[in-house]
């Protein structure tokens, strides 16, 4: 049995669902950005697949450059993430809906 990019791509469509799911419904601000992170992930593995598809480097080229963005955003929301539970004392982002002093 051959593995087409096919199957790369209808993988990286139940990751990105599972992702999507978990932002919309697990309310942990850290819960979140893991499944931000997968739903990243996710894209990375398209980008492969359809560049491998075609022959192409664009591909793993577009998957650096999202993994490189993925990183800067992680450092920021962390420290915005530390921040908060430092004057606040949760994770919950419903309690965190009003961001006043």
């Amino acid at each position: 049995m051959i593995v087409t990019p096919g199957w790369y791509m209808a993988l990286a469509a139940v990751l990105f669902s599972i992702g999507g799911a978990g932002v919309l419904v697990r309310r942990n601000a850290l819960v979140m950005f893991m499944s931000i992170e997968l739903m990243l992930n996710s894209v990375n593995l398209t980008f492969v697949a359809a560049g491998t598809g075609l022959g192409l480097i664009e591909g793993q080229v577009a998957a650096l450059f999202v993994i490189v963005v993925a990183a800067a955003e992680v450092t920021i929301g962390l420290a915005i993430l530390v921040a908060v539970f430092r004057g606040r004392a949760t994770a919950n982002v419903d309690e965190l809906s009003s961001l006043g002093g």
